[in-house]
């Protein structure tokens, strides 16, 4: 039953147009949409030949776009800006759309991978460290009988040359991928993904965080009663402390301060969408 309610979801949006609704969360406009509406619209951007690009955003992406100019005029000019943490889906659902869902990074990318064997779409991998890119994709291949991975490739950490920049550009675009998945951390990815859009002949750019650890199986994941309940960020303080906790303790603390400001109508943002 429920398998037979998300197709009907999904044929539903195919029949929409591209205008996606957003809400405005701290000037950000997130798309409202959950899981199975996300997978249902990249497959509708393959078949009409579509250069997008996807942002699994979170709290720290909100807060981030505002201080970086770059990273909210990424977040508004998106395909899809999903919501990668709960808070931004309860307030989804708060304005208007009960529907609403998280659409978290992990989920998608093995949600695409599911479906390849249907649909016969290629997937490439640009980011993380070679051990993490290979471990990834020899468990998603042992995973998805009949997936087709069209290519991976990790880039050195430092800024590449120009010639290093298009010399990747020729190699995905000669892999043809329908999609490429971008796990070089939240602001790199979103930038480079911005940078890239149009000049990568593939229907969606997908920024997906730490999916590509996950997936590999190098890094734990919270449990799902966390994940539901908005408490990942716990799970994800106590397993990486030191490299998450201005993250978590200020990011969060700044966005429950201006979200509280701005639902209780002391404070508006502009839509840039």
């Amino acid at each position: 039953m429920k398998h037979s309610a998300d197709m009907r979801e999904n044929n539903q949006l195919a029949n929409v147009s591209d205008e996606i609704p957003r809400v405005n969360i701290l000037g950000v406009g997130v798309t409202p949409v959950n899981l199975a509406q996300t997978v249902g619209i990249l497959e509708k951007w393959q078949a009409e030949g579509r250069r997008k690009y996807v942002l699994c955003t979170s709290v720290h992406g909100i807060v981030e776009a505002q201080k970086d100019p770059e990273i909210r005029s990424a977040l508004n000019r998106s395909g899809l800006t999903t919501e990668d943490g709960m808070p931004l889906v309860w307030w989804c659902r708060r304005g208007g759309y009960p529907n609403a869902g998280r659409v978290y990074g992990p989920d998608l990318l093995l949600a695409m991978c599911a479906r390849a064997p249907q649909t016969g779409h290629r997937h490439y991998f640009y980011g993380s460290s070679p051990h993490v890119v290979q471990a990834m994709v020899s468990r998603l291949v042992a995973r998805f009988p009949g997936l087709t991975i069209a290519g991976y490739r990790s880039p050195p950490f430092r800024p590449l040359t120009p010639e290093e920049g298009a010399a990747d550009i020729q190699a995905i675009n000669d892999a043809r991928p329908d999609y490429v998945w971008v796990g070089l951390g939240m602001p790199k990815q979103d930038k480079w993904i911005v940078r890239h859009v149009g000049k990568i002949e593939a229907a969606a750019l997908l920024g997906v965080g730490a999916a590509f650890d996950f997936a590999a199986g190098t890094k734990p994941q919270a449990p799902l009663w966390m994940q539901r309940s908005g408490l990942e960020w716990v799970f994800r303080l106590m397993t990486e402390p030191r490299r998450l906790a201005h993250r978590y303790l200020v990011y969060n603390s700044i966005f429950v301060v201006r979200a509280f400001q701005q639902l209780a109508g002391w404070k508006s943002y502009a839509q840039d969408w």
